[in-house]
């Protein structure tokens, strides 16, 4: 049996997990059963490589998640794994799953909450690492992003058919025509008050597709004629009237082009690629001040303040894990949600002037991989800052108008007292939503007539379990798995060195104790001694109370602080220094300097990606984004 080295890491770690649940399970899952279950992962890991802990294993988690909503059956077999004898159960961890679900895979009447999580932690713990994907995978992702758009085009064709004054079309039905009206409605009475010129501009956390360097993005060489018509190039594009003087000679050579967006694949786990598309940077500018503004508006206003949030994950977390325990929410996850909102429904539900100012600064197309330029029938791709504002209330809208149009219906059944209530427990952020249980099984098919589509795999509807905004639990206990990301580095890595660490110290955490040992073994072979968090340095810590001792030559008397200091390893930002000219230098002040920590301790990112080196902002300095060096340093 021959195992890829660079998996040796991966197989330890599962080695470790699964001798801590038997710690955990002693009285079921013996050592025995411990000693076949690594062998049996060893095996598959030689024959299917990585793709064994990637692929197989959270294929059989998920199909476990699958059976706890009490309507689905798991199914050893088809899931490429030996049943039990007499049972569809696997015999891998087959005496957890029998702590879990009967002989046939169903949920039994009182499950094991401890089993389930456990089991979870195993199976998905490597679902998410980021690993190099395959040209077949970018291949397939950039041809699914252009069957979506093509889809909504169809959508958009139905949009076109609806008067914009009557919301009538003989294409829709009443039903749809109700709702559209009270979701306008709602919208206009949210934003009636919102002044949409009252924005700060700023530009945003990624590179933008007309290639600026990261020092020139406040060099204005083109703004388009679409921007400028809502937000003028010299109240925008400028500090005041006096760079305006000082640079008329670049105001009045700057071009008026509309630039497409681009699109990018940037790795996002296992599974393959994450498709952005990167805004031009005249676009990108206002966007984020647009964005900022709404999201402020949008987070204060007493009609949805307690509904729609994008700072905050907190409330739908909480609301996930009450309905674990009671059944009386559902978790709805919306399948490629930001590249379904039609430009078309935008423009029937969002109220003027807000829509106009939505429209100016949305870019039309996009550059694919190919050089091929795609004309957009979706609002905005995700890589857009209006991406995630304009879906979020696009759904609240809908899902709310919803529940005040259907309480008189038969086929709801719900009382006005209800509805009242249904409408006060909708929870929206981004694609995550939140219902009320007895308003689930409309709310999907409310959102699918507006060409929205939801995930039923990742939605849960029924039985305890829930999942959103990385809360997943089960009747009331939090079972959400550790998931390790970044991949293991046998040599110094400063994403490897924060990164497992922090995986560490979530497994020391959850009572894995020899997970945590076995990490730490590793990282002190590599990294030498590591600090601990009782010791209160500001830098990568382990967890307190774990014996180490600390090396001579790391340690020293600073006789001027009159403290004990010592020698650690720290990340550290790789510096650049570019001086620009004043009056950029000022406009950078502006835009970004609010973000400036107090702490000296803290770090600026700044909203071109950047970071202040210092904790008082500096216009001239950055870092560049996602390099970063280990440094030794006194602490």
């Amino acid at each position: 049996m021959v195992i890829n080295k660079s998996l040796d890491m991966y197989r330890h770690v599962i080695d470790a997990l699964l001798c801590d649940v038997q710690t955990l399970h002693g009285n079921v899952f013996t050592p025995r059963a411990a000693r076949l279950t690594t062998q049996k992962v060893a095996k598959r890991l030689s024959r299917e490589g990585i793709g064994f802990l990637t692929k197989t294993l959270p294929r059989l988690g998920k199909a476990l998640d699958k059976a706890l909503t009490g309507q689905h059956a798991l199914d050893a077999a088809k899931l490429g794994f030996k049943p039990l004898r007499n049972s569809q159960l696997p015999s891998f961890l087959g005496e957890l799953f029998s702590r879990v679900l009967d002989n046939s895979g169903r949920i039994l009447p009182t499950p094991c909450v401890q089993s389930i999580k456990n089991l979870r932690d195993i199976l998905f713990v490597f679902y998410k690492l980021e690993l190099e994907y395959s040209p077949e995978a970018e291949r397939d992702v950039v041809s699914k992003f252009i069957e979506t758009d093509a889809t909504v085009g169809t959508w958009n064709g139905l949009w076109k058919s609806v008067d914009p004054t009557t919301l009538e079309s003989q294409r829709i039905s009443s039903a749809q025509t109700r709702v559209m009206r009270t979701a306008r409605m709602l919208l206009t009475r949210l934003f009636s008050t919102f002044d949409h010129t009252n924005i700060v501009p700023r530009h945003g956390p990624g590179v933008v597709s007309t290639k600026e360097k990261l020092w020139t993005k406040y060099q204005w060489m083109n703004v388009s004629d679409r921007i400028s018509q809502t937000y003028p190039v010299d109240e925008y594009f400028f500090v005041n009237l006096g760079h305006v003087a000082d640079r008329l000679m670049e105001l009045t050579s700057l071009t008026s082009v509309s630039h497409p967006a681009q699109v990018l694949l940037v790795p996002k786990d296992s599974r393959g690629p994450r498709l952005i598309s990167c805004e031009p940077l005249d676009f990108q500018w206002i966007q984020q001040g647009l964005s900022r503004a709404l999201v402020s508006h949008v987070e204060h206003h007493p009609l949805t303040k307690d509904n729609v949030r994008f700072t905050d994950q907190g409330p739908n977390r909480m609301a996930a894990l009450a309905g674990s325990s009671n059944g009386r929410y559902s978790t709805l996850d919306l399948n490629e949600a930001s590249d379904r909102v039609s430009l078309g429904l935008v423009r029937l539900l969002f109220p003027n002037p807000l829509l106009g100012a939505l429209e100016s600064c949305r870019t039309t197309e996009t550059r694919l991989p190919s050089s091929e330029l795609l004309k957009l029938n979706k609002f905005a791709p995700m890589g857009s800052a209006l991406c995630f504002p304009v879906l979020a209330l696009t759904v609240w809208a809908i899902l709310t108008a919803g529940a005040m149009d259907a309480y008189p219906s038969r086929e709801v059944g719900l009382t006005s007292k209800e509805a009242s209530y249904t409408i006060d427990r909708i929870y929206v952020y981004g694609d995550d939503v939140i219902v009320p249980a007895g308003y689930t099984a409309y709310a999907m098919r409310l959102l699918e007539n507006f060409g929205l589509k939801v995930n039923v795999d990742k939605s849960c509807t029924s039985g305890l379990f829930r999942e959103s905004c990385g809360m997943d639990a089960y009747q009331g206990t939090p079972v959400t798995p550790v998931r390790i990301r970044t991949e293991w580095s046998s040599t110094p890595c400063p994403s490897s060195y924060t990164s497992w660490i922090a995986y560490a110290t979530e497994m020391y955490n959850r009572g894995y104790y020899t997970c945590y040992d076995l990490i730490v073994e590793e990282l002190n072979r590599i990294y030498g001694w590591i600090p601990t968090k009782d010791m209160r340095l500001a830098c990568p810590s382990l967890p307190c109370g774990i014996p180490q001792t600390v090396p001579v030559r790391r340690r020293r008397v600073n006789h001027k602080l009159q403290k004990l200091e010592f020698l650690v390893f720290d990340v550290k930002p790789v510096k650049v220094r570019k001086t620009i000219d004043g009056w950029r230098m000022l406009q950078r002040f502006f835009a970004e300097a609010r973000s400036t920590p107090s702490r000296p301790s803290d770090t600026c990112r700044s909203s071109d990606g950047l970071e202040s080196l210092d904790s008082k902002f500096c216009a001239s300095q950055y870092t560049k984004r996602r390099e970063s060096i280990l440094s030794l340093c006194w602490r």
